[in-house]
């Protein structure tokens, strides 16, 4: 009988033990290198946009390179990617630190070396996110998601501490230092990590496929697509509070860097609390009552941020807007996680990753530049109608539950002997189905169908049409075509243990209990290439 699983059960697996505690490190490094960038660019010009755009060169590279990255993450080795990430990430920190070290630092430099670190970020998190379900099994899925949230969220609090207080007793090429330094406990814990190897024994997806393929999915998943528009939203509308943080901390309450470590650890405590409420909230409210009342309450809080000129008022505010962040991104995260199969989850995680982090670049721009023509006040007003517009949209389209369906592999396919002589890349493959239906089975046949084009083009089918027999009606004919045999093969094993139930109940109606009849067959041309005529013209004449 397996044991019920605890907040803090996913700790006994010692891997995901061992890359938690390392990335805790990693992100308090970071989370000192953001309080330094910011404050820098504070002390290096005065102007509150090019302050937010900080927090936007650090965002927009998860909006460019997410898409790129997600398919990576499902198509190479994730250990070896996110080491590679850390490598990279550790030496750009280090070059920064010189650059800074030396005095050669200007507002572009600093924003140009924000936005290679985020860079390595981008790479990094599809493959970290993914690899939570290489490293717990599923039903320790939602806890290992919700201790990254906590873990993440108390070097909300640690990390900005620490970066006040660097820079108040020295300087931020100091916390550029202890950033690049922190990124090595992650890289070893990655290199000791001992993944088992998986044997694939079809030929790896190209980059333009696989990101097609992705796409395709996500597309042909209607909760998906509602989690993804909903959290591009929040994304735009809630980052406007730590966009403008430190000019809140400058000019609003008159203080320091210490001042601004204070509010941003006065979020994180908030962020840490939301994340231990988790399980309790999602218990008594349903995903879309989680949203709507973060929407609402994070719009108070930065219209309370923007007016009001107490740090205590201010840090209220900020805990409780750090209590919703938490909760409302772990939902999403969860959600996702939950309702993708493993083979496409890196690239469905980085669809997720470019709506949220593409809002949230898009907004602290906009933010920034409506708070530098018309105020702090103003702007964080303005975003805090834009989340009362995130939360009205629940009215419409509301949030979907956690999946219930199982996401595991249905397995039900053998590759079928051949008489041909097939590569991997030969093709194009075309299938043909014939189902005998009876007249009053019809209504139902169609129904089925229909959400079997759905499952056909979500795992890779293309040109799927159902055609029925003019001379016998009860006869029907599903076709649909793969670009190769290796394609053909891969789109079968897509199938996963939810879809059994429908492929079964549309053998139920089939006359031929066995399963209707299957034709495969590749496509040629009966046209000869130019080439292949030109030669027979010439040898004919000569």
């Amino acid at each position: 009988m397996p044991q019920p699983q605890t907040f803090l059960s996913p700790f006994s697996y010692p891997t995901f033990r061992n890359i938690w505690s390392a990335s805790i490190i990693s992100n308090i490094g970071g989370m000192v290198q953001g309080v330094g960038a910011a404050w820098m660019m504070t002390s290096l010009t005065p102007s509150e946009n090019m302050v937010a755009l900080v927090q936007t060169s650090n965002t927009l590279p998860v909006m460019l390179f997410a898409l790129l990255a997600g398919a990576i993450a499902d198509n190479y080795d994730r250990r070896k990617v996110m080491l590679a990430a850390q490598i990279f990430m550790c030496v750009v920190s280090f070059m920064l630190a010189f650059v800074a070290f030396s005095g050669l630092i200007t507002p572009w430099l600093l924003l140009a070396f924000t936005f290679l670190i985020g860079c390595g970020g981008s790479l990094n998190n599809p493959s970290w996110q993914a690899a939570v379900g290489d490293m717990v099994p599923r039903e320790e899925v939602s806890g290992a998601v919700s201790l990254n949230s906590v873990g993440f969220n108390a070097t909300r609090v640690v990390g900005p501490a620490i970066g006040g207080a660097i820079l108040t007793f020295t300087s931020p090429a100091i916390a550029f230092l202890i950033n690049a330094l922190t990124y090595i406990p992650t890289a070893m814990a990655l290199a000791f990590w001992k993944k088992p190897v998986e044997v694939d024994e079809l030929p790896r997806e190209k980059m333009g496929t696989a990101i097609l393929a992705g796409l395709r999915y996500a597309a042909m998943s209607p909760n998906i697509i509602n989690v993804l528009c909903r959290s591009a939203i929040f994304g735009f509308a809630a980052v406007s509070l730590l966009a403008l943080l430190p000019v809140v901390a400058r000019d609003v309450i008159d203080g320091g860097p210490l001042t601004y470590g204070i509010m941003l650890g006065a979020f994180g405590i908030g962020a840490i609390g939301g994340a231990f409420a988790n399980a309790p909230v999602r218990a008594r409210l349903s995903g879309e009552g989680i949203v709507r009342y973060a929407f609402l309450i994070l719009a108070v809080s930065a219209t309370v941020v923007g007016f009001s000129t107490s740090l205590v008022i201010s840090c209220i505010a900020l805990f409780f807007a750090g209590a919703c962040w938490v909760m409302e991104f772990s939902l999403f995260n969860t959600t996702i996680q939950l309702s993708t199969p493993r083979w496409v989850v890196g690239r469905v995680l980085s669809f997720y990753a470019t709506a949220t982090f593409g809002g949230q670049a898009l907004g602290a721009w906009v933010w920034g530049m409506l708070a530098e023509n018309h105020g702090i006040a103003f702007s964080l007003a303005v975003s805090g109608a834009t989340m009362v517009f995130g939360a009205a949209m629940g009215l419409l389209w509301s949030m979907p539950g956690f999946s219930k369906l199982d996401l595991s592999p249905l397995n039900r396919f053998r590759t079928p002997e051949l008489k041909l002589d097939l590569l991997p890349r030969s093709g194009p493959i075309v299938i043909e189905l014939e189902f005998e239906i009876a007249d009053e089975n019809t209504i139902e046949f169609l129904r089925l169908m229909s959400d079997r084009r759905r499952i056909r083009i979500r795992d890779g089918a293309r040109h799927w049409a159902l055609m029925r027999n003019l001379a016998n009606p009860d006869i029907w004919t599903e076709t649909y075509h793969s670009p190769t045999w290796a394609d053909y093969v891969r789109h079968n094993q897509r199938r996963l243990l939810s879809d059994g139930d429908h492929f079964d109940q549309v053998r139920a109606i089939t006359r031929n209990q066995t399963g209707p009849k299957v034709r495969r067959m590749i496509e040629r041309q009966a046209i000869a290439p130019k080439d292949e005529v030109f030669n027979r013209t010439f040898m004919d004449t000569h």
